[in-house]
């Protein structure tokens, strides 16, 4: 029976694999292989990657490929993308060629505010708590002036600070509001430290104030953490074209697929199941674009999702609409990022990544990724309403199936041959290499 292990964090990193397969694996010798084998050749910049995180025992690859023709604000890209998935980069990569000869993607940034907040308990007189946090906002901002004379400089720092009464939600529950401006980093660690440095010294200024008296002044600061949630940091990609000019899209002629592709959308407007597949789509682009540029996909995708339900029904994050005889198909999300701080200048994929799209600002990355969002999503709408999704995305399976049942080379070749015009299913594949 495995037992708790001491210490295990201070073993090298060989013992720590040692440990690890000698106790969860039947074959050690295999797995140690396996785990080993992952590792880059390089060892110092198997060094850069160790130290990115605790334990860590080897690198897990996901593949990284481009998605070229990618005309945004009449300026073409090839956008990097890290995924797993079939079928992503391929539509992608499709949607923006057929963009690309229609005047391509029309990108802005609505806004570029993001949020921290201090959450904290005060058992007083509210009337004497806004007057006090009223008489100090400038003192409060003015404490972490050593923590924002870079940021000020490059045109950020704290631009908003409110208080907020809660205690509606939770007795005596209050906030401090800040609202900040980043410029090109993400921000996670600037924020914090501002919100800390604030936090500790509204404590601090409460306790030595004469207008509360000593029953009335106790505060508890619960926590004071950057929010990921930011509805105020939106960038928005639209395409538009005349309707005749769509084309005729797999026997559909172009005023029918006009038609159909907006009623695709009115439904993941309205029902949450379809909702929530099809924002999925749209987050197939744009993980796959926060991944390769490292940033954190994770906080992104929280924001859009909470952005998705912020009228109190989760719905679609994409529109399509017709506007006299013109199609127009937009979309607006949250994008909290960065180009520089983070693993930018450290992780050596992520540098090759940004200088492959011209080593972009933070705003021009956020309408690159807002892009490829609305590229996703058009080419899974346009082969749902059309051909359905299986086709293209089983074909693309096909080699995954191939290798999960080890076939031979000889084998893939005849198979991607013989399914080139069939329905791809893992039963039909499988029973072509029984008799092949």
């Amino acid at each position: 029976m495995l037992k708790n292990v001491e210490g295990f964090s201070k073993l090298t990193k060989k013992e720590k694999i040692d440990w690890v397969v000698s106790n969860h694996f039947k074959e050690p010798k295999k797995a140690k292989e396996i785990i080993l084998s992952y590792n880059h050749q390089k060892e110092d910049v198997q060094k850069i990657h160790d130290e990115f995180i605790e334990n860590s025992l080897s690198n897990f690859f996901l593949p990284f490929g481009i998605a070229p023709n990618f005309l945004i604000n009449n300026k073409l890209y090839t956008v990097p993308m890290a995924i797993e998935e079939s079928s992503v980069i391929a539509a992608a990569s499709k949607t923006a060629k057929f963009w690309s000869s229609r005047g391509g993607f029309s990108c802005t940034i609505l806004s570029k505010e993001k949020v921290g907040q201090i959450h904290f308990l005060f058992y007083g007189n509210y009337k004497n708590l806004i007057s006090f946090f009223n008489d100090n906002k400038k003192n409060l901002v003015n404490s972490t002036n050593h923590i924002t004379s870079n940021m000020r400089n490059r045109g950020g720092g704290i631009k908003k600070i409110n208080l907020v009464d809660k205690t509606s939600l939770i007795k005596n529950y209050y906030q401090i509001h800040v609202v900040f401006e980043t410029i090109d980093s993400m921000g996670a660690n600037f924020i914090n430290s501002c919100l800390e440095q604030i936090a500790k010294s509204f404590k601090s200024k409460i306790d030595g104030d004469k207008i509360f008296s000593n029953e009335n002044k106790r505060i508890d600061i619960v926590m004071s953490i950057m929010s990921n949630y930011v509805p105020n940091c939106l960038a928005k990609a639209q395409v538009r074209s005349p309707i005749k000019k769509l084309g005729n899209q797999n026997g559909m002629e172009a005023k029918h697929f006009a038609k159909k592709f907006i009623q695709a959308v009115e439904i993941a407007k309205n029902e949450p199941y379809r909702a929530v597949t099809h924002n999925k789509g749209i987050m197939n682009g744009v993980d796959a674009i926060l991944i390769a540029t490292g940033n954190d996909f994770r906080a992104v995708e929280a924001g859009i999702h909470a952005y998705a339900a912020k009228n109190g029904k989760y719905t679609s994050l994409s529109n399509a609409y017709e506007e006299k005889e013109d199609f127009i198909f937009e979309i607006t999300i949250p994008i909290s990022i960065g180009t520089v701080g983070g693993l930018t200048k450290l992780h050596p994929m992520v540098k090759w990544s940004l200088e492959l799209l011209g080593s972009p600002s933070s705003n021009e990355l956020m309408q690159i990724i807002a892009a490829v969002g609305l590229s996703q999503n058009f080419g899974a709408l346009k082969s749902l309403i059309t051909s359905g999704i299986q086709i293209g995305h089983m074909k693309m399976h096909l080699l995954n199936i191939l290798n999960q049942n080890n076939a031979t080379k000889k084998q893939k070749i005849k198979a991607l041959e013989f399914f080139k015009n069939k329905l791809v299913t893992y039963s039909g594949v499988t029973n072509f290499l029984k008799s092949n």
